[in-house]
């Protein structure tokens, strides 16, 4: 496609509000025509950009991001099903990574290397120069629809490179209005395309061709395999999920351990790669600290994302909440207790505490990406870190003991 906004092609996505389903937006689907357009768009561009106009554009990103706050934190709730508070907290956060790479592009220096190391170069330095990569492809998830497109897209364009983006086709019109904001901030239309529609053609495009110097790519293991077996010598870099951690020791300050814990498990609805998965407690203080979790989760409102208060939104799409529902049930089935949560109405499904979960079970086996919180118990803390090793995953981890060796051993 030759802009953000023109589409030359005849299917369409609906783009939908998780809780009710509307329908907020038909855009055309992009194909592998356009992704082929797009990269040749990027490629035929010859200007550079200098440190200074990177930064004045990224600078005025920043300045227009601000000025659309409530426009943004509206169309990030709606497509996401995220609050609007939690869209708030992604706003400033994709703020900070665009002012971030404003401040980079100016610092992106060559240094000078003494050859005298070297019989015979005694007077001899070398001069070294950081040249832009190239095409970087960036795929992004529904979860940030502003922050991790952002995340990407800022320090790729600080670096003076050109970037096709891909964002989820569940959460679209965020990325479509932060590429527009960057036009309106400067950028040159050849330097940044967006191509919206099916991962399995879009990507697959993108892998193969040669032009597409790097991807950077947040998503599923399986998607991430499937990336890497076909980019070839392309740079690579990937955030792959999570299974993350929360350990409870019997030291530990409950006090503080609690509101940590309860916005580690639901906040942005659960679906965060660094969302706490799983909570593995010592069992002599099990009862007290999940009867507290419990009672503070039962507070949480759940409802319509858009409404002021509430806590808990809609999951991405009614799919996603029967999958998680499921694997509830199995959980139960398998001898963990439901203390509370567990019910499902569309998308929305209501914070869950399950206890005496087995490290085995699919709910903590795998990536449970939805307000769940289970609670594996131990013994003392060698079976905690043991519990937390016994996973195929290793992204983010976090222990409450007041026992500072506890802690450095935890991390060693």
């Amino acid at each position: 496609m030759g802009t953000a906004l023109t589409y030359t092609h005849l299917q369409s996505l609906e783009v939908r509000n998780p809780f009710d389903n509307q329908v907020l937006k038909t855009l055309p689907v992009d194909g592998h025509d356009d992704v082929l357009k797009a990269l040749g768009i990027l490629s035929s561009y010859d200007y550079r950009l200098s440190g200074w106009q990177r930064y004045t554009i990224l600078s005025r990103l920043c300045v227009l991001l601000e000025r659309y706050r409530p426009e943004l934190r509206r169309t990030i709730s709606l497509e996401s099903g995220k609050t609007l508070s939690d869209a708030e907290a992604e706003i400033h956060r994709a703020c900070q990574a665009i002012l971030l790479s404003a401040e980079e592009a100016k610092r992106i220096n060559g240094e000078l290397v003494p050859l005298d190391t070297v019989a015979g170069m005694d007077t001899d330095t070398a001069m070294v120069y950081r040249e832009p990569i190239g095409i970087v492809a960036a795929i992004t998830p529904f979860n940030f629809p502003l922050n991790l497109v952002a995340h990407k897209v800022g320090p790729a364009l600080a670096a003076n490179n050109p970037v096709i983006l891909k964002p989820s086709e569940a959460t679209p019109l965020t990325a479509i209005r932060l590429v527009e904001l960057l036009y309106e901030a400067g950028l040159p239309e050849e330097m940044l395309q967006i191509v919206v529609g099916s991962p399995e053609i879009l990507v697959d495009v993108m892998c193969k061709d040669d032009r597409v110097r790097k991807i950077s790519f947040t998503g599923s293991v399986a998607v991430g395999k499937s990336i890497c077996h076909k980019a070839g010598m392309k740079e690579i870099c990937m955030e792959l999920g999570g299974n993350d951690p929360m350990v409870v020791l019997a030291d530990a300050d409950l006090d503080a351990a609690l509101p940590i814990a309860i916005d580690g498990a639901f906040g942005n609805n659960g679906e965060r790669c660094t969302s706490v998965k799983r909570f593995v407690i010592e069992d002599s203080i099990a009862d007290e600290f999940i009867d507290r979790f419990v009672t503070a989760t039962r507070a949480l409102k759940v409802g319509n994302q858009l409404e002021p208060g509430i806590d808990v939104g809609p999951l991405i799409n009614t799919r996603a909440a029967t999958d998680i529902k499921g694997r509830i049930n199995c959980a139960v089935a398998n001898g963990a207790r439901l203390r509370c949560g567990g019910k499902r109405v569309g998308a929305l499904l209501w914070p869950t505490v399950l206890d005496y979960v087995r490290n085995d079970n699919p709910i903590v086996a795998e990536e449970t990406f939805g307000p769940v919180a289970p609670f594996i118990r131990v013994a003392d803390f060698d079976s905690a870190i043991e519990m937390v090793n016994d996973s195929s995953f290793g992204l983010q981890s976090g222990v409450f003991t007041n026992d500072l060796g506890k802690a450095k051993a935890a991390v060693a």
